[in-house]
């Protein structure tokens, strides 16, 4: 399935200069949809992970089936505000400003090998952040995955040594 035809482009958001990569077609139709959780299954069911993990809130959309059907615990990464109970909390640089991920104290299991999705790597902060977290935390992470990468930005390399798996590559 060509995925490309459910990624619409939006010029000048959120800022002037910036070509936005937009989702909602593909989260709109559920053949696309169910298909590209599919393939991150079949990418990672054989792979040694003991948990999935996802920064809010776009990455929770693909996170959140993956676990169920991977049967892996889902571990949110949540702004500031948002978890009840003690955190574990990374604050980190953006191309747009200043932003903060926490994670429970007891979310990642010490040694848990985890595997960090997010909908689009563009220059990698927030999973860089989420790798920082992860490891904060007491987890190794595993691999990232994404759905689309801009790989112009080369968000990859920041995310070095950790392997990345997208599946569109921009």
């Amino acid at each position: 399935m060509d995925l490309t035809k459910y990624i619409r482009d939006i010029p000048n958001f959120p800022k002037p200069g910036i070509l936005f990569k937009d989702i909602t077609p593909l989260l709109s139709d559920p053949t696309a949809f169910r298909y590209s959780i599919d393939r991150l299954a079949e990418e990672y069911a054989s792979h040694p992970i003991d948990a999935i993990s996802a920064a809010e809130a776009r990455g929770f959309l693909f996170a959140a089936p993956l676990a169920y059907l991977l049967k892996k615990p889902l571990i949110p990464l949540r702004k500031p505000g948002k978890l009840p109970y003690r955190t574990h909390r990374l604050k980190y640089e953006l191309e747009y400003g200043q932003a903060e991920l926490q994670v429970h104290v007891d979310g990642i299991v010490a040694g848990a090998r985890v595997l960090l999705v997010d909908d689009l790597l563009a220059t990698g902060g927030t999973l860089e952040a989420a790798c920082k977290l992860t490891e904060q935390a007491g987890g190794i992470v595993h691999r990232c995955c994404v759905i689309v990468e801009l790989g112009f930005l080369n968000g990859r390399e920041k995310l070095s040594p950790h392997d990345v798996f997208s599946l569109l590559r921009y």
